[in-house]
């Protein structure tokens, strides 16, 4: 990874996407390390993190790390998913946040000097584009080391750097051995449910927001 130390850095995560690169790499994410690790590269304007939410469910199994960021240095970007009927009858949960990461990303991009982008989604090509007509430095995060790749190939390409998140394993990779992370003061899970590791925060497909 090459980055200024004078730099203004900030990462945009889009959470559903980093979700699945780590798990179909096979580990999960230590989120204390990973912002402990884009802090020693420069100066870090911002984390933010973004994913969509199921209101009507009692407990949603992610809202304990989503609590867990919002009190360790991250801004969180929620909203709620949306529910539809395709045409063959099946049930399915919309949960886009492309939008308001391109829209956060272009408003904050006058006080930064480099982002981070956590996503190998195409759609985000013109995104990168235009940040750098801005002058700014674009990084991509995800990974090639999947068969077929997690990140779209006009996506990297457009990229000023990429970075492979098998990579970055050693560095940011949460030991399956450790103890789940205290609950943030203020917090109180459901049923005696602690924070679990990240990789357990999506425990089906039908809990994942369906990029559509």
């Amino acid at each position: 990874m090459h980055f200024y130390q004078t730099e203004r850095v900030a990462l945009f995560i889009d959470g559903a996407n980093l979700y699945s690169t780590a798990k179909a790499l096979g580990f999960d994410i230590d989120y204390k390390r990973l912002l402990a690790l884009f802090r020693q590269k420069g100066h870090l304007v911002r984390a933010l993190y973004y994913t969509a939410l199921v209101e009507d469910q009692e407990y949603s199994s992610i809202r304990p790390l989503i609590d867990w960021l919002d009190y360790n240095g991250y801004t969180m970007v929620t909203k709620p998913t949306k529910e539809f009927t395709d045409s063959s009858g099946r049930r399915k949960i919309k949960g886009n946040m492309d939008i308001e990461l391109t829209v956060d990303a272009m408003r904050l991009s006058e006080q930064l000097d480099h982002i981070v982008l956590f996503s190998g989604d195409g759609d985000f090509r013109s995104l990168v584009a235009a940040l750098q007509m801005k002058g700014k430095r674009v990084s991509v995060v995800s990974t090639l080391q999947t068969q077929p790749p997690m990140v779209a190939d006009e996506l990297r390409r457009q990229s000023d750097q990429f970075i492979d998140l098998a990579d970055l394993e050693q560095l940011i990779g949460r030991d399956p051995a450790t103890r789940p992370v205290r609950e943030p003061r203020g917090y109180s899970s459901r049923g005696g449910q602690q924070y679990q590791r990240p990789a357990e925060q999506y425990p089906d497909h039908d809990d994942l927001p369906e990029e559509v």
